[in-house]
């Protein structure tokens, strides 16, 4: 089975191109649906002890949970510290299981793939990428998040072009849905998957 990592920064377009692979009949691991599963349950206790005011009815506010670790690297460091390694537990579990299932193509959609050091354990890395003022549009028309908490988010994650620089592909999103749906199908005839 090839093992894939699909990375990106914030507001490249990455789901979409996850969805586009899962298409074409990659099993995807989405990192961020996991951590959000991982928000609703097994970590809740140790984020409410970590947190206390971001759990609300058993499950973390992600909103309250943002606005408590944004702009603040201890805390930052303290939520990773209980975050990534269920994150790790669920995704090697996911592969384990693709691979017993005879699959032939894995997909790990993890947006911060090189700062956690995940492109080491896979057999090529696609980074999805956009202009940085698409970037910003997409991510502000989202709502939620004001330019203040997108800087300090971005400032956190490795720039875009360090994560092409380091990419086997490149899938381009400010071109549309069909240029990325022909950018995959290049890439998937490359990999012969």
């Amino acid at each position: 089975m090839r093992i894939l990592g699909l990375t990106g920064s914030i507001g490249m377009g990455k789901s979409t191109t996850a969805g586009l692979l899962a298409d074409q009949g990659a099993a995807v691991f989405d990192a961020d649906a996991c951590v959000h599963r991982l928000y609703e349950g097994e970590i809740v206790p140790a984020l409410a002890e970590a947190f206390p005011d971001v759990v609300k009815d058993g499950r973390v506010d992600r909103a309250l949970l943002r606005n408590a670790v944004v702009g603040k690297p201890d805390q930052i460091a303290l939520l990773e510290k209980i975050v990534h390694p269920a994150v790790r537990r669920n995704k090697w579990a996911f592969v384990a299981a693709q691979a017993k299932a005879g699959r032939s193509l894995c997909v790990l959609d993890i947006p911060l793939l090189f700062e956690t050091g995940d492109q080491k354990r896979v057999d090529a890395v696609i980074v999805v990428t956009a202009p940085p003022e698409v970037q910003k549009a997409r991510i502000l028309a989202r709502g939620g998040m004001d330019e203040g908490q997108v800087e300090a988010i971005l400032a956190k994650q490795i720039p875009d072009a360090d994560k092409r620089r380091q990419a086997h592909f490149i899938v381009e999103t400010q071109h549309g849905l069909a240029h990325a749906e022909r950018r995959i199908g290049v890439i998937l005839r490359a990999l012969k998957v």
